[in-house]
């Protein structure tokens, strides 16, 4: 197991090698979701510090053992106006996060689980709705222990163990002081050393090859533990400095993927919206097509009637279906009749034909006669706009 960082940076840089490790003891989750998994479990951090992020072996129900990401620790637990400390585990599977996490209450040497419990197995598996509903990417971490710290105030899953009476204290021993035993020889004082057949002089010179051959020894061992510590001070520098690193180019290799998985989903988006739009230019081209059709087939079959047509009379050539649209019929003609004698007096006017005083007067007559046509039209309009909505509503 690798041991928990202490603070926010260091669990950063936790994440990013954990995430980012090679080899047989990298953790098995796939590259596009570890991003998502270094969120989810800084916002956790983030939220509950008394959680730690880990990397630890789980074995499955079928003998596999794989190295995982966990969040150990506890959650806060309001019972009865107090907040308990709840210990639980949260395994991140392989699958994650598109399944849900596997919760398990860690229960300390003094606690036992409560059984039965709704949420909660003799083995300490938790079972709650929100796992059970879990839906990607919406579900997170953050509210899953929040809904754990809400299940778990309804019904706790842990009670203390009752702990045994300690023995009562025995009385203390009182000694007689006439029995006391004298100290024994290797408790008295300790003997001098026996004097030396050679003479003072002799033991003298012996002591003094002995203490600098000593003080020799002694310089070579310091001297080389000198140097141990030097080269593994120089080794454990040139360490820190490769792994903070390599940490640094992890971070960015994650702030990359990303990117480019935002990217991916804007072309994704915009892909979609392609498709979209080229199947509703499709269908607009073949509504075109269809009525194009029925266009020249009008034409084919009205093409020879325009040959019998000696004397045409405009004014009659087209029939009003009631007094509305034949009134809303000669407002428009006469409204527009007006605006090309205005034409005509404004190019007679630029040409020096008709005279200034002249050309106001003219303009203001059929300016003011425009208006009442223009009027007359709008409320005509207006009137055919009632008489649609009543029809419609016969009709409903």
């Amino acid at each position: 197991m690798v041991p928990p960082p202490s603070n926010p940076q260091q669990v950063q840089q936790f994440l990013s090698s954990a995430l980012s490790q090679r080899g047989p003891s990298s953790v098995p989750y796939e590259e596009s979701n570890k991003w998502l998994i270094r969120q989810h479990l800084l916002n956790l951090i983030s939220s509950y510090p008394s959680l730690e992020p880990k990397t630890a072996s789980f074995m499955h129900n079928d003998g596999r053992s794989v190295n995982l990401l966990q969040a150990d620790g506890t959650i806060p637990m309001p019972f009865h106006g107090v907040t308990y400390n709840i210990p639980v585990i949260i395994w991140l599977l392989e699958s994650y996060p598109r399944h849900p996490p596997c919760v398990y209450v860690n229960p300390t040497a003094d606690m036992i689980i409560k059984r039965p419990h709704a949420h909660v197995t003799p083995s300490g598996l938790v079972s709650l709705p929100y796992l059970q509903n879990w839906v990607y990417p919406s579900s997170n971490l953050v509210d899953l222990v929040s809904d754990l710290s809400a299940a778990f105030a309804r019904d706790p899953p842990l009670y203390s163990r009752r702990r045994p009476q300690p023995p009562p204290p025995s009385p203390p021993t009182v000694y007689d002081s006439s029995l006391s035993r004298p100290p024994s020889a290797d408790q008295s004082l300790p003997r001098p050393f026996p004097p030396s057949p050679y003479g003072g002089g002799v033991s003298r010179v012996q002591v003094q090859h002995v203490h600098h051959q000593q003080q020799s020894d002694d310089a070579a061992e310091v001297f080389k533990r000198n140097a141990i510590n030097k080269m593994v001070e120089m080794v454990h520098s040139d360490l820190v400095s490769m792994r903070r690193a390599r940490e640094a180019e992890a971070e960015e290799l994650l702030s990359l993927q990303a990117g480019l998985k935002r990217r991916e989903d804007e072309l994704n988006i915009g892909l979609k919206e392609m498709v979209e739009e080229k199947e509703t230019l499709e269908q607009q081209l073949q509504i075109i097509s269809m009525n194009t059709d029925i266009l020249d087939s009008w034409v084919r079959e009205n093409q020879g009637k325009t040959k019998n047509l000696v004397d045409l009379d405009v004014d009659n050539a087209f029939e009003c279906g009631d007094t509305l649209s034949k009134q809303m019929l000669e407002c428009t003609a006469l409204d527009l009749a007006i605006e090309d004698a205005i034409y005509s007096l404004d190019k007679s006017f630029q040409d020096g034909v008709v005279p200034f005083d002249q050309y106001l007067r003219n303009v203001r007559l059929l300016s003011r006669e425009q208006f009442f046509h223009r009027a007359t039209g709008s409320k005509v309009r207006a009137a055919q706009m009632e008489v649609q909505v009543a029809a419609i509503a016969v009709c409903l």
